[in-house]
């Protein structure tokens, strides 16, 4: 058994939720190599003027690793602003998400989140760009919470969500 005086570590606390033990793994193992969906070059601002709204962000009360029951940034805007640009590869689409939508961890956000984006710009609405606009919203907030916008384009393929993430967030090739 060993030393009784030495303290246990346990990786995985009993109870937590699969997705939270797949996502701290994912994390661990494979993204601390990765250049966390993008490189951190400055992007180009695009020429739309932001939409900012000042909000008082409710205090954290859920402990991480656990699914709140009511969402706490509910009415709140997740996406500040969206904006086109264009790029080496072509045209990007950059989005800015608040600071609720950076905090969140309540379910369906993520889908929240996207009606905001297509609402504000209709041409998105494709399915690799929801897949990286998805990686981006479970990853990019983990590995680069600060990373000022989530960088999608639509000449990258479309090769479904897992490929996405493996990808790192840039299915064809990395961001340049």
């Amino acid at each position: 058994m060993g030393d009784p005086n030495r303290p246990v570590r346990r990786l995985w606390r009993a109870g937590m939720p699969v997705q939270v033990r797949t996502t701290a793994l994912l994390c661990a193992v494979i993204l601390p190599t990765a250049t966390a969906c993008g490189s951190d070059a400055p992007a180009t601002e695009p020429t739309a003027a932001p939409t900012t709204m000042s909000a008082t962000l409710p205090p954290a009360t859920t402990p991480p690793g656990t699914v709140p029951t009511v969402d706490p940034y509910a009415g709140m805007p997740l996406i500040d602003h969206v904006g086109w640009t264009e790029a080496v590869d072509g045209p990007r689409l950059l989005v800015y998400p608040t600071q609720a939508g950076r905090h969140t961890t309540f379910p369906g956000t993520d889908e929240r989140a996207w009606q905001e984006v297509i609402a504000q710009s209709p041409d998105a609405d494709t399915p690799g760009m929801r897949d990286q606009f998805v990686c981006h919203w479970a990853w990019a907030r983990l590995v680069q919470p600060d990373k000022p916008s989530w960088n999608l384009e639509p000449w990258r393929p479309a090769v479904g969500y897992q490929a996405t993430v493996e990808a790192r967030c840039n299915p064809g090739g990395p961001e340049r």
